[in-house]
């Protein structure tokens, strides 16, 4: 019982840590956080179809599809409507393969979506600088 009220409390810390991190984070880190997420869920139900835990696995590339569906959903559509329908395509990609890795096990599949989240996130981390140099720009502007 004592254990019980230690995880509980655990979890109870990380999700405060989570939740200050997201608080005191720019939007462009908030997607590097959203993609950091998915692949690790992604990961996770890698190893959990290799151990055959089921429950585990669903859970995990459910978690792993949620992600995605909000990476999707925060696409702004009128910065570049050409550049947002190929993401949202690249997105519902992911998220149909996914669902496809659920249903037959297939571990080659979540690779597939691993690798594609992989390559957009290391694009992502590439404009970091320039991002986050917006940001502050348009966050000094506004205090003046």
């Amino acid at each position: 019982m004592h254990s019980a009220s230690g995880e509980n409390a655990l979890q109870q810390y990380q999700q405060i840590g989570m939740r200050n991190a997201v608080d005191e984070s720019s939007p462009h880190r908030l997607i590097q956080m959203m993609m950091e997420h998915a692949l690790s869920k992604m990961n996770f139900a890698r190893g959990f179809i290799e151990r055959e835990q089921v429950a585990e696995k669903g859970k995990a590339i459910g978690d792993a599809i949620s992600v995605i569906n909000g990476l999707q959903a925060s696409l702004n559509h009128k910065a570049d409507e050409r550049m947002a329908a190929n993401f949202d395509s690249l997105y519902a990609y992911m998220m149909r393969r996914l669902l496809e890795a659920n249903l037959n096990n297939d571990v080659a599949i979540i690779d597939e979506v691993i690798v594609l989240m992989s390559e957009l996130k290391e694009a992502w981390d590439a404009i970091a600088e320039e991002a986050d140099a917006v940001a502050e720009q348009e966050e000094s502007e506004g205090r003046q």
